[in-house]
């Protein structure tokens, strides 16, 4: 008697490699359900922020604007862990934030430079850690990218506004910060100086590509500057919109869509913006 056969088993089908689907990178900054309310002497607490809710991603720049008063700088400030919300969660490189840290940076609109130290001394202020021979060629770099050579040696009370803007800058970017925070850094300075300053600030983010959440009042700066633009409403503040700004650098501000960007915010915000005129509230 011949043995059975043995059973056919089906042939699998060759294996065919596949590219991993692409991981998203996590945010640079996350902020989810951020609420704020100051009380004082008033009676009934003060609600400044509601339901805030934003995400920054590694190497990008985004403006805030708002109505004045709304909450910006406070939103800036619960960031970058000087303030404590009153409820929500701030995520920093996918860690819960704690507090303020080295590896993030805080750009003031003025007298963030100490005025009893050269520009040198100021630029290195944080590089104490680093050898004398790399913290010298640190410090050289970043006065040649915001164009100080030269003045190493001056003091701040012999710089003009946009000079010691530029000072604050390089020391903020010789700290190899991840994200640098600014709060209107350019408020305080003459047309043309704000001009200047943000042609600047777009070349240095540019070569450097740090991250960078930036808060103005200024819409034409934010349009000239950011990837995206967040609007905040009136107070309580929350994020009312969002508008991308998909425009190359330079940015030229005659181009429509340059112009586009720009008149979608001022109309989001309840402006309008006549000929000859400043943007004025509906």
């Amino acid at each position: 008697m011949s043995p059975n056969p043995s059973p056919t088993l089906p042939v699998a089908a060759p294996f065919e490699a596949r590219e991993p689907k692409p991981v998203p990178p996590r945010p640079a900054i996350d902020v989810r359900g951020v609420w704020m309310s100051f009380t004082g002497a008033q009676a009934e607490p003060v609600h400044v922020l509601e339901r805030i809710d934003l995400s920054v991603a590694p190497g990008e720049f985004v403006c805030i604007v708002g109505p004045s008063g709304c909450g910006k700088s406070t939103l800036l400030n619960i960031i970058a862990g000087f303030l404590r919300a009153s409820q929500g969660q701030v995520t920093i490189e996918g860690q819960p934030l704690a507090g303020p840290d080295p590896s993030r940076v805080f750009v003031f609109q003025e007298n963030g430079v100490f005025p009893w130290l050269t520009v040198r001394q100021n630029v290195e202020f944080g590089l104490s850690r680093t050898p004398r021979a790399e913290r010298a060629k640190v410090v050289a770099h970043y006065l040649d990218m915001v164009g100080l050579v030269g003045f190493e040696d001056a003091y701040p009370r012999q710089l003009s506004g946009g000079m010691r803007q530029r000072v604050e800058i390089a020391r903020a970017l010789a700290a190899n910060p991840h994200i640098i925070y600014m709060d209107e850094p350019f408020g305080a300075l003459d047309f043309i100086t704000r001009l200047k300053m943000r042609a600047d600030l777009t070349g240095i983010w540019q070569r450097e590509r740090k991250t960078i959440l930036f808060v103005t009042h200024d819409i034409e700066e934010a349009v000239q500057l950011a990837d995206r633009v967040l609007i905040m409403s009136r107070r309580p503040a929350t994020i009312q919109e969002e508008v991308r700004i998909d425009l190359p650098r330079p940015r030229d501000l005659d181009s429509p869509g340059y112009l586009r960007a720009r008149d979608r915010i001022f109309h989001s915000m309840g402006m309008s913006l006549r000929v000859g005129e400043s943007a004025v509230e509906r």
